[in-house]
């Protein structure tokens, strides 16, 4: 790949924790959707057997949350909240529709990514919390059955709530061009990350500039 006038944005290991992650999720999200609406049984089949996928939903659930832990520890600092998020804020029209026609000093991550960074978070941590204490036959003996059931009610709904974020987090992603192969090769172009990331650009891309293809955390 022809680097010259790339920016590298996310290095291959944060990339294959996101990919790994993606991949785990879809299939946990598909069984879980399963049980959840009748209608959509036939979503069993992405884990095998009814039995199989009952076994293995759980398992992928947690492989799920320990690659959240490790995306928390690599890019908690860049979605904390700063003062120049309410810029994005008060132009959140024009950033619907995708114009950019002001600065709006915009670091690694828009006011939005943070939010769905801290969302997706917390219904995770939900998601395990609650299906630990539900996974039989390891943890589900040591709690009452009106804890229990509590617990699968909760999941659902932390479990449709994440999948509505996930599709938002797509549909933006395809909606701002360069996003989605960014994510996937790891670069970005300079002219791409001045208009959507300009303070992200301004304090850490252009002061480099004779580096092309510059490493960044």
């Amino acid at each position: 790949m022809d680097t010259k006038n790339l920016i590298l944005r996310t290095k291959f290991m944060d990339r294959m924790c996101h990919w790994t992650m993606v991949a785990c999720f879809f299939l946990v999200a598909m069984s879980g959707l399963s049980w959840f609406f009748p209608s959509l049984s036939w979503m069993n089949g992405v884990l095998g057997t009814p039995q199989l996928a009952r076994m293995l939903h759980p398992f992928l659930g947690t492989v799920v949350f320990v690659l959240l832990i490790c995306m928390f520890f690599r890019f908690v600092h860049h979605n904390m909240p700063v003062r120049t998020d309410v810029t994005w804020f008060r132009n959140i029209v024009d950033v619907l529709m995708n114009k950019h026609t002001k600065p709006l000093k915009i670091g690694k991550y828009n006011a939005g990514q943070k939010i769905l960074f801290w969302c997706i978070m917390m219904l995770i941590s939900a998601l395990f919390a609650t299906g630990v204490v539900a996974w039989r036959p390891y943890f589900a003996g040591y709690f009452p059955i009106p804890a229990i059931r509590l617990a699968l009610l909760a999941h659902s709904l932390a479990g449709l709530g994440l999948i509505l974020l996930v599709i938002g987090h797509i549909y933006m992603g395809i909606w701002v061009r360069g996003s989605v192969t960014g994510m996937l090769t790891g670069y970005v172009s300079r002219a791409w990350a001045k208009q959507h990331h300009d303070r992200w650009y301004d304090e850490e891309v252009a002061p480099s500039k004779d580096t092309p293809a510059k490493h960044h955390s």
